[in-house]
């Protein structure tokens, strides 16, 4: 039901693979209201079940082993979805800056001032790669 030829395009040309695929969906969970309460769920539990351990610092290390696992692996996914929206972002803009310099380019032929401008503008596309 997609109503443009850039969302059909990017449907048949996902070449992601399951990995990419996971961190997206894990991406899209953890940033909803659902995942705060389950946490906010595990500390609850956790806090409950003082008078079940013998002892107040086994009772404090699991608490502090789960979230030591739990934040690595969450600032892992979330640090591969964010590279790869910023790669996509950039890639955006890149092209957007060719497209207006190919316009400047064409419009610019009498005008030295807008020739310099265009000029700076394709030494700056992909100026990100470079540094």
């Amino acid at each position: 039901m997609d109503r443009t030829e850039a969302a059909k395009s990017r449907r048949e040309g996902d070449r992601r693979g399951s990995f990419d695929r996971f961190v997206e969906m894990a991406y899209l969970r953890v940033s909803q209201a659902p995942f705060f309460f389950i946490c906010t769920g595990i500390v609850v539990v956790w806090l409950i079940s003082l008078p079940f351990w013998v002892d107040l610092k086994s009772w404090q290390v699991a608490i502090h082993t789960v979230a030591s696992v739990v934040t690595l692996l969450l600032l892992v996914l979330l640090e591969n979805a964010s590279r790869r929206s910023e790669e996509a972002a950039q890639e955006k803009l890149n092209v957007i800056a060719e497209a207006l310099a190919e316009l400047m380019t064409s419009q610019g032929r009498t005008d030295p001032a807008l020739q310099d401008a265009t000029q700076k503008l394709r030494d700056a596309i992909g100026l990100e790669e470079r540094h």
